[in-house]
C-alpha cells in the first residue's frame, strides 16, 4: 500500500506503507547510527518524533525484546530506506515490520531518505505527517501547522511511582525524566543499590532515602517545560552528589542561572566525537538531543565547561565549581554505542565514595 510522508515546507515523499495503518504527526528527526535502531526506536528521548534513520537498511537483525531501552516505544513513526523482511539473526522474535505494527506505529520505505535528510540538514528540524492520499495536501498542510509540541513530554515517559533495582553498593537515587534501560544497567553493574523516582518527586522525599548520589536521567522534549524539577535540584545540589544526563544536564545548568535552546537539527547517532578538556581524551559518543545549554549563558555562572563536542563546539559537559556535582549532554550507557564514556559512571562512584569519606570524617570529628 503507498504512503505519503508531507514536510511543513510542502515536500512530499511517496512510498510503500509498513507498520500501523494510522495517520501520524510529529518532529521528523533523523539518526545517523549504523546499528541500534531496536534502542534508537524505544528511547523515551524520543517521544512524539516521526525517526528517519540514515542507514539504508533497517531490520536486518530482527526485533529482540531484551535490547529495547523502554517498555514501551512513544515514537509516532518511522522512516527507512529499505526495511528488511527476513531478519538474519537467532535472537529475533520479529521482523522491523511485524514489530512496528504489533504497536501500532506507522511507518514508510522506499523513499530517498538521503535527500530527506539534506532537507532537514539545510532547513532544520521540521513537523511533518505520513499519511494516506484520502486527502489534498494542502488539507494536512492545514492541520499540521496547527499541531503544537506538548508541554508535558517529561509526564508521558516517566515512572507514576517509585521503584527499585537492588544492589548491595552506593544507595543511588535516579530522577526518572524518561530514562533508559542503559543507565540502570550500569548502575546494578557496579553492585549500586538504586531507586527510580518520579520526576516531580520533592527535595525533601528524595533526601529522606538518604541517598550517597542523585542521578537525573535523559528525557525528551525542552527543559524549561520542567519547573518542577528546577526547585527540586536547587534543593538537592550541595548535599549529596549530583549526575545529570541529556535533560538531566539541561536541567543542571538551568538551576545553575544558564540558558537552554533548541537547536537546528540536534544531535542524534553513535559517532559523535566529544574532548574532555581535563585530559584531553577524545571519544565517540551517542547522542539523542534536540537542545542544548548556551555557552554565552555560561559567563558569571559557577559552572565549568568540561566536555566539547568538536564538530560544533557545543557544550557537552558541566561541573560545579564548588560542588560534587556535574554533566554531559550524551548518553554514556552508550545504549546504542559508542561505549566509550561509561568511564564516567565510575567517575560518579569515585565522588559519592569521597563525599561518604568527608562525612565519615566530619562525624568523627564532632
Amino acid at each position: 500500500m503507498k504512503r505519503q510522508l508531507i514536510l511543513e515546507d510542502g515536500t512530499v515523499f511517496v512510498g510503500e506503507a509498513i507498520g500501523s495503518e494510522k495517520e501520524t504527526t510529529g518532529e521528523i528527526i533523523f539518526n545517523t547510527s549504523m546499528t541500534g535502531y531496536q534502542e534508537i526506536i524505544s528511547d523515551p528521548s524520543n517521544y512524539g518524533q516521526i525517526i528517519v534513520f540514515g542507514f539504508p537498511q533497517i531490520g536486518n537483525y530482527g526485533m529482540n525484546r531484551d535490547d529495547f531501552e523502554s517498555i514501551q516505544p512513544v515514537i509516532k513513526g518511522v522512516v527507512v530506506k529499505e526495511a528488511a523482511d527476513y531478519p538474519s539473526n537467532w535472537r529475533s522474535n520479529m521482523s522491523f515490520g511485524e514489530f512496528l505494527k504489533a504497536k501500532d506505529i506507522p511507518g514508510i520505505t522506499g523513499i530517498d531518505t538521503r535527500k530527506l535528510i539534506r532537507i532537514i540538514r539545510s532547513k532544520g528540524t521540521m513537523k511533518g505527517v505520513m499519511c494516506g492520499f484520502g486527502e489534498g495536501i494542502e488539507t494536512h498542510l492545514s492541520r499540521l501547522h496547527a499541531v503544537e509540541s506538548l508541554p508535558d513530554q517529561v509526564k508521558q515517559v516517566s515512572t507514576v511511582k517509585p521503584f527499585p533495582a537492588p544492589g548491595r553498593g552506593n544507595n543511588v537515587i535516579v530522577v526518572d525524566f524518561g530514562l533508559k534501560h542503559g543507565l540502570l544497567r550500569e548502575l546494578t553493574k557496579r553492585g549500586c543499590d538504586v531507586t527510580v523516582v518520579p520526576y516531580k518527586t520533592s527535595a525533601n522525599e528524595i533526601l529522606s532515602l538518604q541517598p550517597d548520589g542523585v542521578i537525573l536521567s535523559n528525557g525528551p522534549g525542552n527543559p524549561e517545560n520542567v519547573p518542577e524539577a528546577i526547585e527540586t535540584i536547587c534543593d538537592i545540589q550541595g548535599k549529596v552528589p549530583l549526575f545529570g544526563i541529556g535533560l538531566g544536564h539541561q536541567l543542571f545548568a538551568l538551576v545553575n542561572g544558564c540558558k537552554t535552546k533548541k537547536m537546528f537539527v540536534g544531535h542524534r547517532g553513535g559517532s559523535y566525537p566529544v574532548k574532555d578538556l581535563e585530559t584531553g581524551k577524545v571519544v565517540f559518543t551517542s547522542q539523542n538531543h534536540g537542545f542544548e545549554v548556551d555557552k554565552q549563558s555560561l559567563d558569571g555562572s559557577e559552572l565549568t565547561i568540561t566536555h566539547v563536542e568538536l564538530n560544533e563546539g557545543s557544550i557537552e559537559g558541566l561541573s560545579h565549581q564548588h560542588h560534587s556535582a556535574f554533566s554531559v549532554q550524551f548518553e554514556p550507557e552508550g545504549a546504542p554505542g559508542s561505549e566509550d564514556a561509561k568511564y564516567l559512571f565510575d567517575q560518579f562512584l569515585e565522588l559519592m565514595d569521597e563525599n561518604n569519606r568527608k562525612v565519615d570524617d566530619h562525624a568523627k570529628k564532632n
